[in-house]
């Protein structure tokens, strides 16, 4: 039977109206989020503290953004960063010659904040702050001093009932920038120690044993009786192990914090290399603390991807300004102005 021509004309009517409900409802629903994008670094654990905090503050003021990074110490990040299996690296060591040669793109050295490494310890009965001069750091390293009550040590800490106490040596397992702070210092200070070991993030320890990482050498520190250890400042703070004054090029005993780490780095701010590799152990000034470094983020310059290239960009910028607020509450010195000012042009070297 044929139906009448309104009844047709009504459900085509109908049907132009749920085409048209349906073509307005798909075009007005909320778009599906995007992707995180994600940047992935590798290296020094000397900063890692900080950089988690940043990492997670920068994902907090933008959500579409995760920044991931693993402190497997500042070799593995420089390995990590020229195979090209990472975004950037992170180093307390500058690269060297040698191996800026090897990479693909050339590489920028970013300076993210200052840091000081100490001698903790933890000797059995002694609570006092001991006093390290350099002659008894190179000497315990060396395996030539092994017990806490050699005269060496208790010529500089008159009052202190040290035991005859085995001394156990404690260094890092891999390549890694505290331990090139570390031997950069005793290679300024010990002929002897730059002949015969010498300054590296990776050398051949005369004796002691290998801990991983600033977490694993506070580890074995904090577990081990008559044990000496080279750690981060936060790393000795947080784990409440004692950490030792040094005595300084001026000959004064200096704690590391941030006044002092802040006067090492003074000395030589005027004078930072336009590449930003530069050593300030040891520094000049009755002030400065003797162990003391930058730690960096390495960057290409050549970024393929676009977007992560903003994000890089974008990063440092904000980590040159509003980061360098979140050094001191954990125990590292900002940069100082005239560094951040540089490292600010220096941004735009990525391309």
């Amino acid at each position: 039977m044929r139906k009448p021509l309104t009844f047709t004309i009504m459900m085509a009517g109908i049907a132009l109206v749920l085409g048209c409900f349906a073509t307005f409802h798909s075009s007005s629903a909320v778009p599906a989020p995007a992707a995180p994008s994600t940047l992935t670094g590798a290296g020094a654990s000397f900063p890692y503290p900080i950089y988690s905090k940043w990492f997670s503050d920068y994902n907090k003021l933008h959500s579409d953004i995760e920044i991931n990074y693993q402190s497997i110490g500042s070799g593995g990040g420089i390995k990590q960063l020229l195979s090209g299996t990472v975004d950037f690296g992170a180093s307390d060591a500058p690269m060297t010659d040698e191996q800026l040669g090897q990479a693909k793109t050339k590489i920028l050295h970013f300076p993210t904040v200052l840091g000081a490494v100490v001698p903790s310890y933890n000797i059995t009965g002694v609570p006092q702050e001991l006093n390290f001069t350099p002659e008894v750091l190179v000497g315990i390293y060396l395996g030539r001093i092994t017990k806490w009550n050699d005269p060496e040590i208790a010529k500089s800490n008159k009052g202190v009932n040290l035991p005859a106490e085995d001394i156990v040596v404690i260094h890092r397992s891999e390549a890694s920038g505290t331990s090139y702070v570390w031997t950069d210092y005793l290679s300024k200070v010990s002929r002897e120690w730059e002949s015969k070991v010498g300054r590296s993030t990776s050398v051949k320890w005369p004796v002691g044993l290998g801990g991983k990482g600033n977490e694993g050498v506070t580890g074995l520190v904090k577990q081990q009786p008559g044990a000496i250890g080279y750690v981060e400042l936060l790393y000795a703070i947080q784990n409440q192990i004692p950490y030792g004054k040094v005595r300084n090029s001026a000959g004064e005993f200096v704690k590391a914090d941030l006044a002092s780490v802040t006067a090492a780095a003074s000395a030589f701010s005027k004078s930072m290399p336009e590449d930003f590799r530069i050593s300030i152990t040891n520094a000049p000034g009755k002030a400065a603390y003797p162990i003391c470094s930058f730690t960096y983020l390495l960057v290409p310059t050549k970024i393929a991807d676009a977007g992560k290239k903003q994000i890089i960009k974008n990063f440092l910028t904000w980590m040159l300004n509003d980061g360098q607020k979140d050094a001191e509450p954990l125990s590292y010195a900002r940069l100082p102005k005239e560094v951040v000012a540089k490292e600010l042009n220096q941004i735009s070297q990525i391309q």
